[in-house]
């Protein structure tokens, strides 16, 4: 059985504020669970297969697939500004323009 003290703490780390009513609710209520609990672990599960999804997935992803991407001119021509072969943008860390 949890002590008022152990719900306190887990309040405290929930940051729920509590009054002495609901600590003692709570601990009745979370000391049932924690017997439900340890009640699963008296089961023998050795020969079931361990389960880390029980509905079947699929993959909905797109095939990865590759593409001719566009030629340094043509992004360039796609540049509001550009320079020299490269992107002109606005200065970000001086006054310079």
């Amino acid at each position: 059985m949890l002590t008022p003290e152990e719900v306190r703490h887990v309040a405290m780390l929930a940051r729920l504020g509590l009054t002495d009513e609901e600590v003692e609710s709570l601990r009745v209520q979370l000391s049932d669970v924690l017997e439900h609990i340890a009640m699963l672990d008296k089961l023998d599960t050795s020969k079931i297969e361990p389960t880390a999804q029980i509905l079947v997935q699929r993959n909905v992803s797109r095939s990865d697939e590759t593409i001719a991407s566009l030629l340094p001119d043509e992004v360039l021509l796609n540049a509001p500004r550009a320079e020299d072969g490269f992107i002109r943008v606005p200065a970000v860390l001086d006054d310079a323009k």
